[in-house]
């Protein structure tokens, strides 16, 4: 006779045995990840085809334009494309835009209808996100984690300069290389950002979907490129305290973090540890709002600012240059 104890073999149904987080990640996983390819951008060279950039891609037209990142595309002007069930196509590049981290590729032959495009404007700090990626062909790379800070500005090195990233979403979904390019998607699985791991392994960043990129797209899909203006400083939405309020009128500001040396922001005098309250007379509280006065029409006229610096409030001003669109 058998000293072994006896369990009730039950199979709980599968449904059951997930909480309501792991179904929603699976349900907006499921959702998107038909929309994401693996893209890979190639050169020709002695030796033939090189692999010259790798990430993912977001279909987001019913006629076949994708998004992804531009240091992914790498100025590469042809690669190709690979979806979750297999297929693929022959992509070209439409345009980049450095400065946002976008850029956007058309598929040569057929592709699986757009991505839902949502607003990173409604995203607010603690909520859920899901990003999706296709790195290397390997569909549906899933990681899942909350919005932890809006309207960051980052720094990156493109060849021998450095440029801005602004406005760009912070989210604990870790990402790595492969990620790049692929969706940010919220929890009814509107892409509300394109991920960009360009900051480093493992730490989730993504370019926002809102009016201001919708704006990059339109220039991208419409001319190939985006004209900006370029200030060339680092920074960090905070709120002001009571007394700077009192004396500004104003709730939040943007602390300078960091000012690029030979940009036109550290020209007009602005240091680092400044806050600056408004731009050409708006009111600017976040990296968006600063960068959507930043299109061509200011490039090399007078962009004036008003900031805060050891409580007294001066005015600086700047003169934008036009951002250059060429690698270094």
């Amino acid at each position: 006779m058998s000293t072994e104890p006896e369990f009730e073999q039950q199979i709980p149904d599968e449904d059951e045995a997930l909480d309501a987080y792991s179904r929603l990640v699976i349900r907006v996983a499921e959702s998107v990840t038909p929309h994401v390819a693996a893209i890979e951008m190639t050169s020709t060279g002695r030796r033939g085809q090189v692999r010259v950039g790798s990430g993912s891609a977001v279909v987001f037209t019913g006629d076949g334009y994708l998004l992804t990142n531009a240091h992914v595309v790498a100025g590469i002007q042809s690669g190709r494309a690979v979806f979750a069930d297999g297929k693929h196509t022959d992509v070209e590049l439409v345009g980049a835009d450095p400065l946002s981290d976008l850029a956007v590729v058309r598929g040569l032959k057929s592709t699986p209808p757009p991505a839902l495009l949502g607003n990173a404007d409604s995203l607010r700090v603690g909520q859920l996100v899901i990003a999706v990626g296709n790195p290397l062909g390997l569909a549906g790379s899933v990681t899942a984690g909350v919005v932890s800070g809006l309207g960051r500005s980052i720094p990156v090195r493109a060849g021998e300069h450095r440029r801005v990233i602004e406005d760009v979403i912070q989210t604990d979904a870790a990402l790595n290389p492969g990620n790049s390019g692929g969706a940010l998607a919220d929890t009814r699985g509107r892409i509300v950002g394109i991920n960009t791991a360009v900051a480093g392994l493992g730490l989730g960043l993504a370019v926002p979907i809102n009016r201001t990129t919708q704006r990059i797209i339109a220039s991208l899909l419409r001319d190939g490129r985006v004209r900006r203006a370029y200030l060339g400083l680092v920074s960090t939405p905070i709120p002001l305290d009571a007394s700077a309020v009192v004396r500004t009128g104003q709730k939040e500001g943007l602390r300078v973090v960091e000012v690029i040396a030979g940009s036109p922001a550290e020209r007009s005098g602005l240091q680092p540890g400044d806050l600056v309250l408004r731009a050409q007379g708006r009111a600017v509280s976040s990296a968006e709002s600063l960068q959507k006065l930043l299109f061509e029409e200011a490039i090399g006229e007078p962009f004036p600012l008003t900031v805060l610096r050891e409580g007294r409030t001066f005015q600086l001003i700047a003169v934008p240059s036009e951002m250059s669109q060429q690698p270094g």
